[in-house]
């Protein structure tokens, strides 16, 4: 994770050039050596150091104490943003009244469009179908990628608000040790009778997936996440609440097994567009555990 965070912060610190702001960053423990390159490298940042892993709900509350800001926003280590992302969003911001969450355009490192930057309420009825592999309800595919309009639910990776809406509502739930975490917030936001908004005309950058091993401890935590959120907001109906129950439970049966694409943090590889054919298939022998055939050729022609 060390090099993706400071590539993220190279990226924040030229997006607030011009922008009265502060940068906080939570370790949570880190195994690497985060916290010695951020105090070499980012003198001015501040850095929260945790003794141990206190998850993302925690730490992020944990930064947010000590933020002064009017707005924050809460960013994953692993992303990059625009030279012109705060300044954009800002201007947006100022121009809205009842605001709540704001979130953006969020593409991977081969400049995928992630559907997650923008998602409806997982209700009982859509979860369901999305559990059984329909996600068109799941997705706010009402919105087109570059529109701009009200949405309710966005991502965690990339959240944009004012300190006092944050604090309104308790910041995170601290139930959630990873995932669910941006459902909770965003619902308990729009609770509020604040409106939330997808801002498609700035994109950021997530290399989803490289920070996050998608194997039966993935799958156990999100559909852990996903029952604490339905036992908060959705257990007036005892029937529908034995269905997704069924139904989180099979799915996470399913997904008990590793996913065909795990890259981790601590691994970097160096691709050119000119490598030759006998040398793409040694890599690909010697990254086929972690990398499936597709994604390897998109890697190459993207980089």
């Amino acid at each position: 994770m060390r090099y993706f965070l400071e590539l993220c912060l190279k990226s924040v610190e030229a997006a607030i050039v011009d922008i009265d702001a502060e940068i906080i960053v939570i370790d949570n423990n880190s195994p690497d050596d985060s916290c010695d390159m951020v105090k070499q490298l980012f003198p001015s940042v501040r850095l929260l150091e945790n003794k141990e892993n206190l998850g993302f709900s925690k730490g992020n509350n944990i930064g947010v104490a000590q933020a002064k800001g009017e707005y924050l926003c809460i960013l994953n280590p692993d992303t990059i943003v625009a030279e012109d992302t705060f300044t954009k969003l800002i201007y947006f911001a100022d121009s809205k009244e009842n605001l709540g969450i704001i979130g953006c355009q969020l593409i991977d490192g081969k400049g995928k469009f992630l559907p997650e930057s923008k998602r409806n309420i997982p209700k009982p009825k859509v979860a369901l179908k999305k559990l059984v592999g329909d996600a068109k309800a799941y997705y706010a595919n009402q919105l087109k990628i570059d529109d701009i309009g009200e949405v309710e639910v966005l991502v965690g990776a990339f959240m944009f608000l004012e300190k006092e809406v944050y604090d309104a509502v308790g910041g995170f739930d601290e139930d959630y040790f990873m995932y669910g975490e941006d459902i909770d917030i965003s619902y308990k936001v729009l609770k509020t009778g604040c409106k939330n908004f997808y801002f498609g005309e700035t994109t950021v950058i997530h290399f989803k997936g490289e920070s996050t091993l998608r194997d039966a401890d993935y799958a156990k935590r999100f559909y852990g996440a996903m029952q604490i959120f339905y036992k908060k907001h959705f257990q007036q109906n005892p029937i529908f609440t034995g269905l997704v129950w069924l139904g989180l439970k099979l799915a996470s049966t399913i997904r008990s097994h590793p996913e065909s694409v795990q890259t981790t943090s601590y691994r970097s590889y160096i691709y050119s567009i000119g490598i030759d054919e006998a040398l793409k298939v040694q890599l690909l022998e010697k990254m086929g555990q972690w990398v499936q055939k597709d994604d390897l050729e998109g890697m190459f022609s993207w980089l």
